[in-house]
């Protein structure tokens, strides 16, 4: 039996709407759960706030509210949007729950005593955005290197993290597990601009502000976020506390989704925080690109922003998950258009998946009253043909799972569904029909009602909504695994719908592109 799969989103710092960009992480992360699901596996995702810090501080002090209240109201929004979403999460942890804030005091107290936390001062740059420290050869043009904002000169009493200690060990844990990184060149980026300058020891604690875990031994102190974020990946499983039930199961997770602005404290603040507790380490932390636009980061201030809410609601849930995971490049950031998404509506899904769908259903209803005809074999001279390719497509989106490449995943279904209009094209049923080569036929029409489930199936991680669309419409159960995709041929004398129903509906495209440009607003 193979180890349960256990998936994790970062937890997301709660400072007001979630724009696309954060919404592929959670969409990428949901469609990998469903697919280890599909292929019968007990699957675990997990996601929440990262609710401490000075940043929450002052937006709270600006509501005029407490900052408790302000990371409810904030959690609860991103509930209603994961809801919206249908982000299938099976547990949405907080860094302000009891038993995690008390899990971080003993964690904190246990470096202490192990030599790896030491009394120091802090003196020099602070990003509260990023609620990030940066040297000063780090900055770039005076700014902080990650989201080019103002940073502070800051001096305070500080505990720090001996990260030199454990320098060496984490360079010989990637050499040894090349998949930890993935893609690879985030290996290169990272020991290169921060490990071999010389690892620095990391600031692990704030007196400047109050809103935080307090430090049990020292309470002036409250933990610095990153150490207190991080660890939700266990703490939410159980770890530190009576019941270790989902923890003993669950851990090390078999892969953490992260955007590349915070690479680094996943890449190497967390495995050596894991090599001190001496605990296992993640098998993969996925670093993914930006969703961006024309002129840069999505920013209000710009009017360059979308929300998933707006796409949602206009296009439906399909389309903008569709959207999403098949834009983003591997090797670097997705620039969202309005002309793009549009394009890829009309393009993909409603030509290429719903024309298909369409003419299938109605093809079957006419000539066959609604009836799939049995499998004969191989009757049309590329009926074998379309078989192989079926088998080749399943297979060509498993290994670009497995690889990371997901966008790459997704072609392989879409070059599915354009096969299998070429195979209209070639079969012509409308000319079998006329001429009553009822065998072919037949043929025509099983095929393409069984490359038609396969797709259904395929899709299912991220359009499940449209997947079952399609399986109803070709009278089939909507309760499917992966292992149906192993009896391609088993797929006759089902009743298709009496007429079947567009699954997507062609945009105008003019009109459309107006329209979000409109949102962004």
């Amino acid at each position: 039996m193979s180890k349960p799969f256990y998936i994790t989103t970062p937890i997301y710092y709660p400072s007001g709407k979630y724009h696309i960009g954060t919404a592929y992480t959670e969409v990428l992360c949901d469609m990998l759960k469903r697919y280890h699901k599909l292929h019968g596996e007990d699957s675990f995702m997990l996601t929440g706030t990262d609710e401490h810090g000075q940043k929450i501080q002052n937006k709270a002090i600006e509501a005029g509210i407490t900052p408790k209240e302000y990371v409810d109201k904030q959690a609860e929004e991103a509930k209603k949007l994961w809801s919206l979403m249908k982000i299938d999460y099976d547990k949405y942890m907080r860094t302000t729950d009891d038993y995690h804030e008390k899990v971080v005091q003993d964690i904190f107290e246990r470096f202490l005593k192990q030599g790896d936390i030491y009394l120091g001062e802090y003196e020099g740059w602070y990003c509260e955005p990023c609620e990030s420290y940066w040297t000063e050869t780090q900055l770039v043009d005076g700014m902080c290197p990650d989201c080019n904002r103002e940073v502070k000169k800051m001096k305070e009493e500080a505990y720090f993290f001996n990260m030199k200690k454990y320098a060496d060990r984490l360079l010989k844990y990637y050499d040894e597990h090349p998949n930890f990184i993935k893609p690879d060149y985030r290996k290169t980026e990272v020991v290169n601009n921060f490990i071999k300058p010389g690892l620095e020891d990391l600031c692990v604690t704030r007196t400047s502000f109050d809103w935080g875990v307090k430090v049990k031994s020292n309470p002036k102190h409250v933990v610095y976020v990153w150490l207190d974020a991080l660890t939700n990946y266990i703490t939410a499983l159980g770890y530190g506390q009576e019941n270790t039930e989902l923890f003993d199961k669950y851990w090390p997770a078999n892969i953490h989704l992260v955007g590349k602005d915070i690479a680094r404290f996943h890449l190497i603040y967390w495995p050596i925080f894991l090599m001190a507790l001496d605990l296992p380490i993640p098998e993969t932390i996925y670093v993914h690109n930006f969703i961006v636009m024309k002129d840069g980061k999505m920013s209000k201030s710009k009017g360059n922003t979308i929300y998933p809410e707006q796409l949602i609601d206009k296009y439906g849930l399909d389309a903008t998950k569709y959207y999403l995971l098949r834009e983003m490049p591997t090797s670097g950031d997705e620039v969202f258009t309005p002309e793009d998404f549009v394009g890829r509506y009309n393009s993909d899904l409603c030509n290429d998946l719903g024309n298909l769908l369409n003419r299938t259903i109605s093809m079957i209803n006419k000539y066959f009253d609604g009836i799939v005809p049995d499998y004969k074999g191989h009757i049309n001279p590329v009926d074998k043909e379309l078989e192989e390719f079926i088998t080749e497509s399943v297979k060509n989106n498993a290994d670009y799972i497995e690889k990371f490449e997901f966008a790459s995943s997704i072609q392989a279904i879409w070059d599915l569904i354009s096969r299998t209009n070429k195979y209209v094209d070639e079969t012509e049923p409308w000319v079998l029909a006329k001429e009553e080569d009822i065998t072919k036929l037949e043929s025509s029409m099983n095929h393409l009602a069984m490359s038609l489930r396969a797709i259904a199936i395929l899709i299912r991680p991220f359009m499940k909504d449209t997947s079952d669309n399609i399986l109803r419409q070709l009278g089939l159960n909507t309760e499917v695994t992966f292992k149906d995709l192993d009896i391609i041929k088993e797929f006759n004398n089902i009743k298709v719908i009496d007429k079947g129903e567009p699954i997507f509906l062609r945009l105008d495209a003019d009109e459309e592109i107006a329209y979000i440009k409109e949102l962004m607003k």
